[in-house]
């Protein structure tokens, strides 16, 4: 049974049914769908990223990493050995899923400013090992020739093609996500953000809830990115570094970070800030980021989520 208003997201889906139509017609925006299709590829990560920092209370400044590992995954074993995309894809969870329990297994025991520390580390090696180890990925010149996707015959070889693809899996992880955190599973990570004390005198499994909504995230992440290497057909590490992991947590506090709402607003205006935008402030760019962080920070604490509360706080006023 599904636990989520259903009116918000049939008006959500039918917006992202029309949009390219409409695009199409307006010779301004013409070029909009392209980067949806990005924002639908971040929005995989956010949605995991909101659950896992708005809901569970956990940092993590490492996602470019588990983005980078499906993406990588994906581009080798296809581009290599010839597999089949899909099955790549799948690997690509698998092996993430992996990874981020050996690494959240240590790493969620800490907590706040060293649970930060500890995943951003691990996003470094692993941008490290994208950079060196060149006889796989290419090096900083990257991988090129990753075959893009089709199913049963039906190729996804434009960009409406490829938007609605992202989109559709975008909606599902949404739904889900929402209906975990709906769920007795979404009250014990509530209750973990909390205070992870008090969840455990409940008998809350405090470790084992940190390590599924931490594997969880890398998941969406992981197969976020391999829906960027296929989109893109190319690959290199300069899309999986610090710098991406830091603009991941700006869209989320942008949007809110405690609504997934808000992590898909504040994804897509930080996807056509980034790509539309600030094309005009070039080196700047890292600069409006930052003013952008500290005017939410200081201003909207809640995000662009918190925006209505504030306007029906001044009518009561």
């Amino acid at each position: 049974m599904l636990r989520i208003a259903k009116l918000p997201i049939a008006v959500f889906a039918l917006f992202i049914l029309v949009f390219p139509w409409t695009a199409r017609r307006i010779p301004a925006i013409e070029h909009y769908p392209d980067i949806m299709v990005f924002a639908g590829i971040y929005c995989l990560i956010t949605i995991g990223l909101s659950l896992l920092m708005g809901y569970a209370g956990q940092i993590s400044i490492g996602h470019a990493a588990f983005f980078g590992i499906g993406a990588y995954i994906s581009g080798i074993l296809t581009t290599n050995y010839g597999m089949n995309p899909w099955a790549c894809m799948l690997i690509g969870m698998a092996v993430t899923a992996v990874v981020a329990a050996l690494v959240g297994t240590p790493s969620l025991k800490l907590k706040g400013h060293y649970l930060a520390m500890a995943t951003l580390a691990f996003g470094i090696i692993i941008f490290i090992i994208f950079n060196e180890e060149t006889q796989w990925t290419g090096g900083p010149d990257g991988m090129s020739g990753i075959p893009g996707l089709s199913l049963f015959g039906f190729e996804f070889d434009s960009v409406e093609r490829y938007y609605y693809l992202v989109w559709g899996v975008v909606i599902a992880a949404f739904i889900f996500t929402v209906n975990v955190i709906q769920s007795g599973t979404g009250r014990a990570l509530r209750a973990i953000h909390a205070s992870e004390s008090a969840a455990g005198a409940m008998g809350v499994d405090v470790a084992r809830f940190k390590i599924l909504v931490f594997v969880y995230s890398a998941v969406l992440a992981s197969l976020a990115g391999s829906f960027y290497a296929h989109y893109l057909n190319f690959i290199n590490p300069a899309t999986f570094d610090l710098f991406f992991s830091i603009k991941l947590l700006i869209m989320i506090a942008l949007g809110g970070m405690h609504n997934i709402w808000g992590a898909i607003v504040g994804t897509g205006l930080i996807t056509f800030l980034s790509n539309e935008w600030l094309q005009y402030f070039e080196e700047f760019e890292v600069i409006v980021y930052g003013a952008i962080l500290l005017f939410v920070t200081v201003i909207l604490p809640e995000g662009l989520a918190g925006v209505p509360g504030i306007v029906k706080g001044w009518f009561r006023r």
